[in-house]
């Protein structure tokens, strides 16, 4: 179901309500919701694997197969606000991304082996390039804030969410998201500082 706002452009429903006709067997709402977050899946995959696991199809083939488990387990999730569907789906990516590289260092390739097979373990690229200690302080920082402001900070600084579609998912209007989203990065930002002070 897609309504139209004031100024006659289309204005997705919000992921809760997808969620719950979901649970009603609304097949059409799954398919919206696979629609949704395929693409920013994809987007926020891409360059956080390791480079033996960057092939297109594998990356999209992975997020597909993420997307579809959450799916299967929906009746166990338990929404904490706005983006705690998408936090939910990042967590089961970076889950699925680890499975998936303990799998291929327990599987023998046949031919020469890859010394650049990663270690489930190493730094992840983002925190190859910001440096660990830092991705560290961001997530305990992040985890630090209000869920709500968790929310908004993932769905437009990690996923790259347009203040119109953070609107749809909070029920508010792309400018106050606008307004909500830097006071939550302000938040973060003095979470930070205090955290290296």
């Amino acid at each position: 179901m897609v309504e139209s706002g004031d100024n006659g452009a289309a204005v997705a429903e919000p992921t809760i309500n997808l969620i719950r006709r979901i649970r009603e067997g609304d097949a059409g709402a799954r398919d919206q919701l696979l629609r949704r977050f395929l693409p920013l899946l994809k987007r926020w995959a891409h360059g956080r694997l390791p480079r033996q696991m960057r092939d297109l199809n594998e990356t999209d083939d992975l997020v597909q197969v993420t997307l579809v488990k959450a799916l299967a387990r929906l009746d166990d999730f338990e929404s904490a606000g706005p983006g705690a569907f998408l936090a939910y789906l990042r967590q089961a990516l970076l889950n699925q991304v680890r499975d998936e590289i303990r799998r291929h260092q327990r599987r023998p390739e046949h031919g020469e082996i890859d010394v650049e097979l990663s270690d489930p373990d190493a730094p992840a690229l983002i925190e190859q390039i910001v440096g660990s200690e830092r991705v560290r302080a961001y997530e305990q920082a992040l985890a630090a804030l209000p869920k709500r402001q968790q929310g908004l900070i993932v769905m437009r600084v990690e996923f790259g969410m347009s203040y119109p579609e953070i609107a749809a998912e909070v029920d508010s209007t792309p400018d106050a998201v606008r307004v909500m989203v830097a006071r939550a990065i302000v938040q973060l930002s003095r979470a930070l500082g205090s955290e290296q002070g």
